[in-house]
C-alpha cells in the first residue's frame, strides 16, 4: 500500500494539538483526522479515534504492523516538518 497523498492542516491555537491530517492511500481511500500531537518526547501521530462510554478513546482506523505505522508516521512528519506554516497539502506520487 502507497502513502499517495499527505494533507496537513495546521492548528493555530496553543496546546499539545498541532496539526491535522488527511492521508490518501494508492490514490483510491482516504483516512481523515489524523493528529500530530507534541509529546514529551517530540511530535508523534494520533489516529482517528472516538470516545467510548467508559470515557477511554478508541482508534477508529489504524494500521495493523508496526512497521507501516512507522512508516506511516515518518511519512507524515516528514511532511509536517517542510509544510509551511499555512494549510498545506505535500503530494507523494
Amino acid at each position: 500500500m502507497e502513502i499517495t497523498d499527505i494533507r496537513i492542516r495546521r492548528v493555530t491555537t496553543e496546546g499539545k494539538l498541532k496539526a491535522y491530517v488527511t492521508v490518501t492511500f494508492d490514490d483510491c481511500f482516504v483516512v481523515h483526522n489524523v493528529k500530530i500531537i507534541e509529546g514529551k518526547s517530540g511530535v508523534f501521530i494520533a489516529m482517528p479515534s472516538r470516545k467510548t462510554r467508559n470515557g477511554e478513546y478508541k482508534d477508529i482506523a489504524h494500521p495493523i504492523h508496526p512497521d507501516f505505522r512507522s512508516r506511516l508516521q515518518e511519512r507524515i512528519l516528514e511532511a509536517f516538518e517542510t509544510a509551511p506554516l499555512s494549510d498545506t497539502a505535500a503530494d507523494f506520487d
